[in-house]
């Protein structure tokens, strides 16, 4: 066989002459292989043996974070703190975590026709979404809150969140809009009364049938098209009026209708008096299916085991929701609420992602040491224990604002008197725009922690750093609520006196946090569209600073203060200054005792 450019051709070896007699014997072999001969091989159960792993982290309890229950409590939502560990320990045990898995490895599948030919615009789920579905409406995760009287009802919804978002992010979709929808039916006040009952009950009853039916309801909402996006008032969708007073049919094209499974979505359409917002049942009440054609579903980067899709209206029987021409008026309830979702998702999502960090980094050793005794991984830890704890703390207090705006009850939980509807205004958009902003930094610092082991999928962390960035660009994308914020400055005065009365209330406390407020309210009168962003950015530091400088540990405050406001930080997570106590942070943020042991 002619020789290959891979293999060169060898000389032949030179012949080995045979010992003659009177050689003496040959030397003993040598105990260690020369070059030319393999090693010896190593027995099979040698090689196969796991070490330097960790184990598994299930089951733990996602609610046992000291933030997350310091604010509940904080806000008003402590008579709620068992139901929140018992949905902790839900979120951590083995069988939800596995319905995660399950859930997003098996993604929905949609059935556009039966076999002969007849629509069906159906979308099938494994069992696992039905299971975390179920879970989540019977834990009071959907519309629960607006049928609960007890002060502190919204909190605690948000509290639950944060700790079932330790689970398959994507069933959050459809539990966030039924619970924004509420408020927004609520300008209609006879549909209010036949649908708000089974939107705020804790039935999760899957299935297309006439919603009065039903033991409970699920809400979308269609608001954006392929021409426009966020910008809603450009959309093409037509209504147009019945002989029946308040019904119309639509015909249009949505562009990112989230959940086509729920029973009933708000939708905005062109009628003659302007856009407006309507109601659009699956199932009419006579049982007839509603026109309702899902012409695909969207292959997304994240949040796949959520169907978003793009349904198609023509005759679609709707109902008008508040006065026609006031669409996006009677709709900015609703965007409130699932703005206020995404900051809560967000910081789950962080908060997940260093629980997972730190547990990998207790377990696995490298360099004679475990990973979480490194001086640089401490550091790395400790910056993200930081960022979690701002967002954790925001968020509480954005949902305790909310508790009380929506109560008519302007005080401030322990802080005193305030318009905390106004605060809300503002608020919720900074927050929105600076912590979901965050996220996509963090899940990626948190998975390089596990390094390659975080990489694979059934590690879940890929699956996390993809929801991460989702949450950014729904409802409003940054740009979208930077501006917001900026818009909100100008034409609602009351909403700068709130934000910083709230700022006011950590005065003296620390002397960046006072030089950084001063920057604001000199910034403030120089605001420009282009600069928004930057605007925001410091606006949220600040608000975060002051409640952490109020709520946390000093060694908490003090490190946040010196490298969100001070700049003793550099330009990625794990740049602490050697001034800021890891220790005092990670045992905060991370205490071992709420580990799983070590092998």
């Amino acid at each position: 066989m002619a020789p290959t450019l891979a293999q060169p051709p060898s000389p032949s070896p030179p012949p080995t002459p045979s010992p003659s007699p009177s050689s003496s014997p040959p030397p003993p072999p040598s105990p260690s292989p020369s070059p030319s001969q393999p090693p010896s091989p190593v027995p099979a159960q040698v090689t196969h043996d796991v070490t330097n792993q960790p184990p598994p982290l299930a089951p733990y309890d996602a609610s046992d974070d000291t933030a997350l229950l310091e604010g509940l409590r904080r806000e008003g939502a402590g008579w709620a703190e068992d139901d929140v560990r018992r949905i902790g320990r839900l979120a951590g045990g083995v069988e939800a975590q596995e319905w995660s898995e399950l859930a997003n490895r098996h993604e929905p599948v949609l059935r556009t026709h039966d076999r002969y030919g007849h629509r069906l615009d159906e979308v099938d789920f494994h069992p696992s979404w039905h299971e975390l579905m179920r879970v989540a409406v019977a834990e009071g995760l959907a519309g629960a809150p607006w049928a609960d009287d007890r002060p502190g009802a919204h909190v605690a919804r948000t509290a639950g969140g944060l700790a079932w978002g330790h689970t398959e992010a994507g069933h959050g979709c459809p539990t966030s809009m039924t619970y924004a929808a509420v408020p927004a039916l609520r300008r209609q006040p006879e549909l209010a009364a036949v649908y708000e009952p089974l939107l705020t009950g804790r039935e999760y009853d899957p299935g297309l049938r006439v919603p009065t039916q039903k033991r409970g309801l699920l809400a979308g909402m269609g608001m954006t098209e392929k021409q426009g996006g966020s910008d809603v008032r450009t959309n093409t969708t037509a209504a147009s009026p019945t002989a029946e007073p308040g019904v119309y049919t639509l015909r249009g094209h949505k562009w990112f209708t989230s959940a086509p499974m729920c029973d009933v979505f708000l939708v905005l359409a062109q009628a003659p008096g302007g856009l407006s917002c309507f109601l659009v049942p699956r199932v009419l009440p006579d049982g007839v299916r509603n026109t309702f054609r899902v012409q695909r579903l969207k292959d997304k980067l994240g949040n796949r085991s959520n169907a978003s899709s793009e349904p198609e209206f023509d005759g679609t029987v709707a109902w008008l929701v508040g006065p026609e021409g006031q669409g996006v008026k009677t709709i900015i309830e609703m965007v409130n609420c699932t703005r206020l979702d995404c900051v809560m998702m967000s910081a789950a999502l962080m908060r997940k992602t260093l629980v997972e960090a730190g547990h990998h980094v207790r377990h696995r050793r490298a360099f004679g040491a475990r990973l979480l005794d490194q001086p640089l991984m401490r550091n790395v830890l400790a910056d993200l224990a930081l960022e979690s704890e701002a967002a954790t703390t925001l968020t509480l207090r954005l949902a305790g604002a909310a508790d009380r705006a929506v109560r008519g009850d302007d005080g401030q939980g322990d802080a005193g008197q305030g318009d905390e509807r106004a605060f809300r205004r503002i608020a919720t958009a900074i927050g929105k725009y600076w912590v979901t902003k965050r996220g996509p930094a963090f899940t990626a610092e948190a998975l390089e922690c596990l390094g390659g082991n975080g990489y694979v999928e059934d590690s879940g962390m890929p699956r996390h750093y993809r929801e991460a960035p989702l949450l950014s660009i729904w409802e409003g994308s940054g740009n979208v609520n930077a501006l917001d914020v900026l818009r909100a400055l100008t034409r609602e005065p009351s909403t700068a006196e709130a934000y910083f009365a709230e700022l006011a209330l950590a005065r003296g406390a620390d002397a960046r946090l006072d030089a950084a407020v001063a920057r604001l309210r000199s910034g403030l009168t120089t605001a420009t569209a282009s600069g928004a962003r930057r605007l925001v950015e410091q606006m949220a530091l600040a608000l975060q600073a002051s409640l952490l400088v109020r709520h946390a540990p000093p060694a908490v405050a003090d490190a946040f203060c010196a490298t969100r406001l001070d700049g003793d930080w550099g330009h990625s997570f794990g740049t602490l200054p050697d001034a800021a106590d890891l220790d005092a942070i990670l045992e905060r943020g991370l205490p071992e005792r709420r580990l799983p042991a070590a092998n």
